[in-house]
């Protein structure tokens, strides 16, 4: 019998840590315990989905545990880096809300870290990893049903929510910025479906539109990137309309030289209510529907678990997770450079 995969969580101040643990539950994994800073957010989400789970006072408790194979880490972003070295330095696998990283030279330590220990630096990109549609959608391409893709367009909008947000939230080096983080997920869907392992970023925008309270927040952003495979454009922001049932319209769109796909992951409005999730729009030479994808697999988390115990890279190769990152802050940085920032 195969021995389930033993995790902890580190730095509980963002709620994808939930998703995170119990993705991993999921395929077999158990939650041996959690530490985090203060009393932040989250945490009362994380006892009630979690009440057996108990929190330590230490996390040296966690690190210095043997049996424990793997640390979920979705602290406040500026402190990610720091707490990923450590948990490889002790041996321990690393799954990271994004972003990862909140610097380059951050990214450059953490890849020194990897090639020192041989430790996974994984990041969860959730809005690939964590939604069906995308799973479909990556084997209808597979499969050839809209050709070579082209062109991505990524849409990452965001609901403010500013009364729940804590202070870091609007203090942009902490989150490493809109591009750093919301891009990051689709800069990881560019790559993985251009098929892309670099590309150039020929457009970086980052603004303040309508926050002026928060001055630090970037409540927009875009950019574009181009490659020998394909090109994409991203636009990410913090408007998400009140009346929409849910934290934000996230689209992507897949232009092949046979078709078309849109992905509608989070919400659909044009079926009742809008709260249908993952909905797929396919446009060919031969086929014009929507295909409901809610019932596809997620294979991110049960691939981690094997790499865990294998040492390979089928969840996500080490270089696309380093690449992603880079990308994304390379993109904030000539954003901010050209506000004068």
């Amino acid at each position: 019998m195969t021995a389930p995969i033993r995790f902890g969580a580190i730095g509980i101040d963002h709620r994808h840590v939930i998703g995170q643990a119990a993705h991993m539950q999921a395929v077999g994994g158990v939650f041996k315990a959690w530490w985090t800073q203060g009393e932040p957010g989250p945490m009362a989400e994380l006892r009630q989905r979690f009440p057996h789970v108990p929190r330590v006072a230490d996390r040296r408790a966690l690190l210095e545990d043997p049996a424990i194979d793997l640390i979920l880490i979705a602290a406040i972003p500026d402190q990610r880096a720091d707490l990923a070295i450590e948990a490889m330095r002790h041996g321990k696998d690393v799954m990271l809300d994004k972003p990862g990283c909140t610097t380059l030279a951050q990214l450059d330590k953490i890849k020194q870290v990897v090639e020192e220990t041989g430790r996974l630096w994984s990041v969860d990109f959730s809005e690939r990893f964590e939604v069906p549609a995308v799973t479909r959608a990556a084997e209808l391409v597979a499969q050839g049903a809209i050709g070579r893709v082209l062109q991505t367009v990524g849409l990452g909008p965001h609901r403010i929510a500013k009364p729940s947000r804590p202070d870091w939230f609007f203090q942009g080096r902490r989150t490493g910025g809109i591009l750093a983080d919301i891009g990051a997920h689709q800069i990881d869907q560019f790559l993985f479906f251009t098929g892309a392992s670099d590309a150039e970023i020929t457009l970086a925008r980052v603004a303040n539109l309508a926050n002026p309270d928060v001055p630090a927040l970037h409540d927009f952003g875009e950019m574009a990137l181009t490659a020998p495979e394909g090109s994409g454009y991203i636009r990410v922001d913090w408007f998400t309309p009140d009346a929409l049932p849910t934290w934000g319209d996230g689209r992507l769109m897949l232009l092949g030289t046979d078709g078309t796909l849109e992905i509608r992951k989070y919400c659909d409005i044009g079926f009742g209510d809008g709260r249908r999730t993952d909905s797929l729009y396919l446009v060919n030479r031969t086929r014009c529907e929507v295909i409901d994808a809610r019932d596809a697999d997620l294979p991110y988390f049960p691939r981690l678990a094997e790499d865990i115990r294998n040492r390979t890279e089928t969840a996500m190769p080490q270089a696309h997770a380093f690449k992603v990152m880079e990308l994304a802050l390379k993109a904030q940085a000539m954003a901010e450079t050209a506000l004068g920032g």
